[in-house]
């Protein structure tokens, strides 16, 4: 049994964790076109070559949906590449929203991929 624990801890040790990144880490609303709505840019990277699709998502400080409007809702980078899009909330909603996250999305078919999720979140201010 303690082979076992040794053999898989030089496994996880010697793998590299590959995810994508979100920046700003702490993004700043500004005031938007549209009254009564609050905007900010955030940047991604993919980090990932077996993903390709990303959901974009606003939570609360419970982890509770936020609406909001981007773009797209999911986004297609390829690997190793940048995005920049915006997230716009309504200045109501703004007051309770604390995360701005991307979630990577695997395709039905996509067999070969290892099938983990990645999860990055950004605070806002």
């Amino acid at each position: 049994m303690k082979i076992v624990k040794i053999i898989a801890a030089a496994v996880l040790v010697s793998t590299s964790a590959a995810a994508h990144e979100l920046t700003p880490t702490y993004p700043e609303l500004r005031p938007a076109f549209v009254d009564n709505v609050l905007v900010t840019t955030m940047k991604m990277w993919n980090r990932r070559n077996d993903t390709k699709y990303y959901e974009i998502q606003v939570f609360d400080s419970e982890w509770k949906k936020i609406p909001f409007a981007s773009t797209d809702k999911i986004i297609k980078i390829g690997y190793l590449e940048h995005k920049t899009f915006d997230v716009y909330i309504r200045e109501k909603d703004a007051k309770i929203a604390e995360f701005i996250c991307t979630v990577s999305k695997q395709l039905k078919q996509d067999v070969i991929s290892t099938g983990v999720k990645s999860k990055i979140c950004s605070r806002i201010r």
